[in-house]
């Protein structure tokens, strides 16, 4: 093991030693598993910011067009020999 030292503020040092005596484990204990949790977080999602992700989701999908296969490729086809030509870069002849 490695040993640190860290500055906490009262809050915070209140409650890690609230939460060592409910879980009858070293304050050390607290502190690594607190920080496991933590690593184990970061990069996902927060409760909230999935709601809000849902919600923005169920309010897009209805708004795609429902066309055929054959009218999206249609487009797509057309896009495409649209930006083979060239588009505004070429001058009319």
């Amino acid at each position: 093991m490695v040993k640190k030292t860290f500055v906490l503020d009262e809050p915070t040092a209140g409650q890690l030693k609230r939460a060592a005596a409910r879980l009858a484990k070293p304050q050390s204990e607290i502190v690594r598993l607190a920080i496991r949790d933590y690593a184990d977080r970061i990069g996902r999602l927060s409760e909230r910011e999935r709601v809000h992700y849902l919600r923005v989701f169920d309010d897009l999908v209805p708004r795609i067009p429902r066309r055929s296969a054959e009218a999206v490729d249609r487009e797509l086809k057309a896009i495409r020999a649209a930006r083979r030509r060239g588009g505004r870069r070429q001058r009319p002849a």
